[in-house]
């Protein structure tokens, strides 16, 4: 349980070799009433009795996409950028393991933050409403520190979920502070913000840390936070993640160490900016304690997670479905492949998103923020996979011949929002027939699910890329038995 967390800080302190009161937990003053001092009571007080089954379930659906996602991005360049920098720039700390890694261990920090970076690495990680990717700032920073603690301290599988639905928790609290982060972002990349806070909140609450430590934590973290819009669609949009799970958990050491910061960082003090820096409209709300003999109301509760089905932003899940249904079309026309030279105009009804309106992307990076490619490539294709953003296929002929054929529109009842958005794809053949396609809810949406088959097909194929057949039958086992795990070891045993 916990408790054995809350003592295992101290044999910590000989792996690192520190003096014992370096991580000791000092019990402190209760602080006043703030909205601040309420997410520190909630992070200790919450008890794993308040996971409900849908959010135990969910959650534990969330851990195995995730950890599918950091596993097929271990194989790629921008995470094997960030595994050379921090091999050859760092002293060697053999602790914690590194995703698809046999015999890689980094410091707890560093372990966290390549794996943070493997898992959005393709953007392929979950995503929340308000717009954010929760899990990879999250589950990277609680595995390293389930490394670092000893092997007769681990903690418990459900006190890892539980860990883990804290840091969920926060994000999804701290987004609702502004009606204004409720929209596709525009200035900031939220993961960078909100994951740095929740992966601070989780690491806290796995660490036993008392709620003054917590609070502290929190407020330590909002120091490190924020990256801006400008990186998205480059090599540097992935490491925002792996910061947010790095950042978070140093931040939850230094709290456990005795730092303190702001103690009113989430509340609305006039004249003084503090979480308030990063929202135009900022209302913070407490959070309240649950209640010891009732289930707390999760976020996760109200609303499911969206999960993937191709590696790229979510709103081109949308243009992709749309584009698939004409392309169904088209083949029935033309009996076979589709001809780009058969078609006239290509029109795309989307939000208006400058970071995802990119006509002709030239990397990687750019195709999976394109409308127009994810677009063009489903009515190709017929769909869209790992395999569509290899240069091969980004080369392609009939590719660069249908873009150049694209048209963008952006209908006023179209906004820049995850839970209202639309995509229609209009096709206007030479002949002038006209074929119409519309997404208002793609398969892997939170208010259309993916099925645990479809999940666990997915995690299949990422995984397999990395790990032997049993080894990812052994993850699949280890995650769904999570909750009922002694201790979270047989999940840290099948990762590497």
């Amino acid at each position: 349980m916990l408790s054995k967390v809350k003592k295992a800080i101290t044999p910590l302190s000989a792996i690192r070799g520190l003096h014992k009161s370096a991580l000791d937990v000092v019990e402190r003053p209760a602080p006043e009433d703030t909205v601040t001092s309420s997410f520190g009571r909630f992070i200790q007080g919450v008890q794993p009795q308040h996971l409900s089954p849908t959010v135990l379930q969910r959650s534990k659906r969330m851990v195995l996409d995730s950890l599918g996602v950091g596993l097929i991005g271990s194989t790629t360049e921008v995470f094997q950028l960030a595994l050379q920098h921090c091999q050859h720039m760092y002293a060697p700390d053999d602790i914690s393991s590194v995703y698809g890694r046999k015999n890689t261990r980094l410091s707890p920090t560093l372990a966290a933050f390549v794996n943070g970076v493997a898992s959005h690495s393709m953007d392929f990680d979950d995503t929340w409403h308000p717009a954010t990717h929760p899990s990879g700032a999250v589950l990277p920073a609680l595995l390293a520190i389930s490394d670092m603690l000893p092997s007769n301290s681990k903690p418990s599988g459900l006190d890892f979920l539980l860990a883990f639905n804290v840091g969920i928790e926060v994000q999804g609290r701290l987004l609702r502070f502004s009606n204004e982060a409720r929209n596709i972002p525009k200035r900031f990349h939220p993961p960078t913000v909100v994951g740095t806070m929740g992966s601070a909140a989780a690491c806290a609450r796995l660490l036993s840390l008392e709620h003054a430590q917590c609070s502290h934590a929190m407020a330590i973290a909002a120091s490190l936070s924020g990256a801006p819009m400008a990186n998205a669609a480059t090599q540097s949009k992935p490491f925002h993640i792996g910061n947010a799970a790095r950042l978070g958990l140093e931040a939850a050491l230094l709290a456990s160490r005795g730092l303190e910061a702001s103690p009113l960082v989430l509340d609305a003090v006039p004249g003084v900016s503090g979480f308030s820096a990063f929202y135009e409209d900022y209302a913070p709300k407490a959070l309240p304690l649950p209640d010891n003999d009732e289930p707390h109301s999760f976020l996760l509760e109200e609303q499911d997670m969206g999960f993937k089905r191709f590696p790229a932003h979510l709103g081109m899940h949308w243009v992709a479905d749309a584009a698939a249904t004409v392309h169904e079309s088209l083949v029935g026309l033309t009996g076979g492949r589709v001809a780009p030279a058969a078609v006239r105009e290509v029109l795309l009804r989307v939000p208006p998103s400058k970071y995802i309106n990119r006509p002709f992307p030239e990397s990687e990076h750019q195709a999976r923020h394109s409308f127009q490619f994810n677009a063009c490539t489903a009515l190709l294709d017929g769909e869209v996979t790992v395999q569509s953003f290899s240069d091969e296929a980004m080369q392609r002929p009939d590719l660069r011949a249908l873009l150049a054929r694209v048209r963008v529109e952006h209908p006023a009842d179209n906004p820049a929002n995850f839970d209202r958005m639309y995509g229609e794809v209009v096709v206007t053949l030479e002949g002038g027939d006209v074929l119409l396609g519309r997404c208002d809810t793609f398969y892997g949406h939170w208010r259309n699910p993916l099925s645990n088959d479809s999940l666990r097909k997915k995690f299949r194929s990422n995984a397999g890329t990395v790990l032997p057949e049993e080894r990812v039958e052994g993850l699949i086992q280890a995650v769904e038995q999570l909750d009922q795990l002694g201790d979270c070891q047989p999940l840290l045993t099948q990762i590497q």
